[in-house]
């Protein structure tokens, strides 16, 4: 039996296993920690029955700055999933589909527009995963994984998928045909 859990310091330690898929963003100590600081009801871990870090998700609630509530790619109040991943062994047992619906439900208690994501085009098993958790494509952003470091090679654009929470009852933080609503990583915060 897996349960989730808060994510704590000691953590960074234990969960590798679930970071070693090249379809998973890694970041350094200091970014995680800054989340745990920052936002530790939105930051939690799925554990199994050995003790041993199943899966996890990083997010946060936040809103475009005052500087950009003019510009018409402005985010209202709203959560976003930063990092969901579940190691390779405990895939397929519904335990992403678990650490999103906590996300979204600490969002909706924060009366949140919606929760969104970033996932890359290509990234198609992911993609069908969220379609079915009642996510859409918002809007594609181009260029917006970018690899290499030597900046030769073409990034790849990533889908912004969104999930209305119930404070947008009229739907006005969705669109149709996303995928075709193009905009720059500049545009996006």
């Amino acid at each position: 039996m897996s349960a989730i859990r808060p994510f704590n310091a000691l953590d960074l330690f234990n969960f590798n296993l679930t970071n070693l898929d090249t379809l998973t963003e890694t970041y350094d100590i200091n970014f995680y920690l800054s989340y745990l600081a920052k936002w530790p009801s939105m930051f939690n871990v799925v554990e199994g029955p050995r003790g041993q870090i199943n899966g996890y998700i990083m997010g946060k609630l936040e809103a475009s700055p005052p500087l950009f509530q003019q510009s018409e790619h402005t985010l209202p109040w709203h959560g976003h999933i930063t990092a969901v991943t579940v190691a390779p062994p405990a895939r397929r047992m519904g335990l992403a589909r678990k650490l999103c619906e906590s996300l979204e439900n600490i969002s909706d208690e924060y009366n949140a527009w919606f929760v969104d994501l970033f996932v890359r085009e290509s990234n198609k098993v992911a993609i069908g995963m969220y379609r079915n958790m009642g996510y859409s494509v918002f809007r594609r952003v181009v260029g917006y994984y970018s690899d290499d470091p030597t900046g030769e090679a073409d990034a790849e654009d990533a889908f912004d998928m969104r999930k209305p929470l119930s404070r947008d009852k009229d739907r006005k933080h969705t669109r149709e045909k996303g995928e075709e609503y193009r905009v720059s990583p500049e545009d996006v915060w």
